[in-house]
């Protein structure tokens, strides 16, 4: 009895979250097909948003260059603060008491 429950407890939470019916819009779309795809599990994947594997390693590629061009920049960046704080350093140290340029 207790499988039972968990397995109708599980359907529940399957139903709540929209699983139940995005599978079986899915499944439909499947049937209705006048042809039928040659690999139904692409078929469903594609339906579900799911990106096919060569999809996804251009995505992951894309990331990485991604990541690289970002670090890259980031480095820049931190490199013109420390300048910019260097020469906002020097240029304080000189002024006068007034807040003048010496010169």
């Amino acid at each position: 009895m207790e499988t039972e429950e968990k397995k109708q407890s599980f359907r529940r939470y399957l139903e709540i979250n929209g699983v139940i019916e995005a599978l079986t819009k899915v499944l439909v779309d499947l049937y209705e097909e006048n042809e039928k795809p040659s690999s139904p599990i692409e078929f469903i994947q594609q339906k579900l948003g799911i990106p096919k594997f060569s999809e996804y390693e251009k995505l992951q590629t894309e990331k990485a260059d991604l990541q690289s061009k970002y670090d890259k920049l980031l480095k820049v960046h931190t490199d013109v603060c420390k300048e910019l704080v260097e020469l906002k350093c020097s240029s304080d140290g000189m002024k006068d008491t007034d807040g003048k340029l010496e010169t």
